[in-house]
């Protein structure tokens, strides 16, 4: 307030002084003189007129400035705001790709990535993971034991498989990798790596207690015509084998390999 009174009196004054200096130099060159009624005139006009006009105008700029200040902090944090939302939902759209316990792919997410996967290249292999013996673990040393050698399990899986493969969790002691342009003797190693991975676990279920956890696996080559369904069916069928013959063992098409 201080400010816009402070300008609209040099505003006033200004505008007295001007019009005096007119005064001075018209009214003579017009005839007539300078009296003290024309100069008293010439000053309290534009007192009374610039003072109340040059007020009015300086507090609306006022006004104006302030309001583009708030306007430009409502900006910068609605864009904030917008950011925030973003990251938060960016968050949540991850979260729920991923399974609760172990932090892979949930079931619906590893099958839409491997449509996608299957889409891009001619080869590939896919594994069924499936740990053995786990409903002993659950019931001998309950539900969180099991989920803690789950998490166990899903950790050396992901050690073991490169960075571009596909892993998720598909059930729930069941796991499934997908190897993008892999197979055969590839396909072999691969999977064996990751069951070898499984069996150096060392896992305590309780303080007196050391139980090896091991895994069977199937596995089958993908077929760029060859429907999801028929290959998982073909996967299972080589993970039905694996358990069939002893667990702790890889099935591939043409291929047994198994703990020495």
């Amino acid at each position: 307030m201080q400010r816009i009174i402070l300008n609209s009196t040099v505003a006033a004054l200004g505008s007295a002084a001007a019009s005096l200096l007119i005064v001075a130099v018209m009214v003579p060159a017009l005839g007539g003189s300078v009296d003290g009624n024309a100069i008293l005139m010439s000053i309290l006009c534009p007192l009374v007129i610039a003072w109340p006009a040059s007020a009015y105008t300086f507090w609306q700029k006022e006004r104006l400035a302030m309001a583009l200040a708030e306007l430009k902090a409502t900006h910068l944090r609605l864009e904030d705001a917008h950011s925030a939302l973003a990251e938060a939902h960016a968050r949540l759209a991850e979260k729920a790709r991923r399974d609760e316990m172990t932090g892979l792919l949930n079931r619906e997410t590893f099958f839409a990535a491997l449509e996608k996967s299957r889409r891009r290249t001619d080869a590939g292999t896919l594994l069924i993971v499936d740990a053995d013996n786990f409903k002993a673990i659950n019931d001998n040393f309950g539900h969180l034991k099991g989920d803690e050698a789950l998490r166990l399990i899903s950790a050396a899986i992901r050690g073991a498989v490169r960075e571009g493969d596909l892993l998720g969790r598909i059930g729930g002691e069941e796991f499934a990798v997908f190897l993008a342009g892999v197979e055969g003797e590839e396909a072999a190693q691969a999977a064996e790596r990751l069951r070898q991975a499984v069996e150096r676990l060392r896992f305590f279920p309780d303080d007196d207690a050391v139980l090896p956890l091991t895994v069977s696996i199937g596995g089958t080559p993908h077929r760029p015509r060859q429907g999801l369904s028929d290959l998982m069916r073909a996967a299972d069928g080589r993970l039905y084998e694996a358990k069939r013959l002893g667990r702790n063992r890889v099935v591939l098409d043409g291929s047994v390999s198994a703990a020495a």
